[in-house]
């Protein structure tokens, strides 16, 4: 299994847009093949953080979804949000819970 980690330093003024983005396509993208689900972070320190874990079955399955249609029409919209570069961190689990 892939966890997969983004973190995202908004804008003030576009924190809540980037919510709405979360939550319009958040079910496409855990329906997604080989997606284990998707969640929504927010740093405890800095409300213009926020953050998305992922879980995926393989990385080619992670790949498949960001050579997706679904990935091409969310991530530009979500882009345009951003005060900073995003950070992002795969992670292969070799111990699960």
């Amino acid at each position: 299994m892939i966890v997969r980690v983004v973190r995202l330093t908004l804008s003030e003024e576009n924190v809540s847009a980037f919510e709405e983005v979360f939550r319009t396509h958040q079910s496409a993208i855990a329906s997604q093949p080989g997606c284990l689900g998707v969640e929504m972070l927010m740093d405890p320190e800095d409300t213009r953080i926020r953050g998305t874990l992922s879980r995926w079955q393989s990385e080619n399955d992670l790949n498949a979804y960001r050579a997706s249609s679904l990935f091409g029409e969310v991530w530009p919209v979500t882009k345009r949000l951003f005060a900073a570069k995003p950070e992002v961190w795969s992670y292969e689990v070799i111990e699960p819970a």
